[in-house]
């Protein structure tokens, strides 16, 4: 295990117990987070050295997220997913001033898929072997491995999309030094990442699935997504919701919990009820790089 020694948002060094978790989906160890007693953040620490940390995500549940309707959660999961490709599209030709994609941490490739449906010039990245042959299998989409990143040409991307990827990045600022100089100087970066500060995160507490210890490294609010940019001279022009990841992560906390599927959906629809402005379970952050 290593240890975290210095805050990844403000360099500090002291930091403060915040809850225990247990990894339900692979080895049911516990895990621990912590805050910054400088800026607030809070990360897990300590996690599995960067040579272990791949056999935390080789749960069948955790494959299956991309791939099976087996169960009534990977069926709601299935259907969602078929709605929210088609927003995530929109989204980029939206916010995009050209068609040069670039998607870390593509998985099975369905996003991939679907913006070369829609004429984008797709790129992706991903870290795991299986992932990158199920999406050459099944959509004959090439994706390449998450250690060419650092390979890419610098100012080459219009659009940069990280769909819940943020939260599992190794080193997290030497990347993202990175990803922002590929990204062109007019370009835009979409950043989906679980939040903190919503209903069912304080609802579940230990329980909340988007925790998901220890392969979430980190555990955002909207005020860290604003000054971890900041170093990069980026700013936040918009925060959009993930309604449906209220309902999708109360599912499984409810699970892990021993709870039943009416307080999932009961809990999720409270948690985008009382949800203001920053505050759902699951937002997408649109960032510009600040003007010159």
């Amino acid at each position: 295990m290593k240890e975290i020694t210095h805050c990844a948002i403000c360099n500090g060094e002291e930091f403060s117990p915040f809850l225990k978790a247990v990894d339900y989906t692979v080895s049911k160890d516990t895990f621990s987070i912590v805050s910054c007693k400088n800026c607030g953040f809070h990360f897990t620490s300590p996690i599995p050295t960067i040579d272990k940390i791949g056999e935390f995500y080789k749960a069948e549940s955790y494959i299956s997220h991309s791939s099976t309707t087996k169960g009534l959660v990977n069926k709601l999961y299935q259907f969602v997913r078929k709605h929210t490709l088609k927003q995530k599209v929109k989204l980029v030709k939206r916010v995009g001033k050209g068609n040069a994609v670039l998607d870390i941490g593509s998985g099975t490739g369905h996003f991939l898929n679907a913006c070369t449906q829609a004429n984008l010039s797709i790129l992706g990245l991903e870290p795991d072997a299986d992932a990158r042959a199920f999406a050459s299998k099944n959509f004959g989409v090439n994706i390449k491995p998450l250690s060419e990143l650092h390979n890419l040409e610098n100012n080459s991307r219009d659009v940069i999309t990280m769909w819940h990827v943020l939260e599992h990045v190794y080193d997290l600022r030497k990347d993202l030094d990175k990803i922002t100089k590929i990204l062109k100087p007019d370009g835009t970066l979409i950043v989906a990442v679980p939040n903190r500060n919503s209903f069912d995160a304080k609802h579940y507490k230990e329980f909340w699935a988007a925790y998901d210890l220890p392969i979430h490294l980190y555990h955002f609010i909207p005020a860290d997504i604003k000054t971890l940019f900041a170093h990069y001279d980026m700013t936040v022009e918009e925060i959009l919701p993930m309604k449906f990841d209220s309902y999708y992560v109360s599912m499984l906390s409810e699970k892990y919990k021993g709870g039943n599927i009416l307080k999932a959906f009961w809990n999720g629809f409270r948690s985008n009820l009382k949800a203001k402005e920053g505050s759902y379970s699951s937002q997408i952050y649109i960032l510009k790089k600040k003007a010159v």
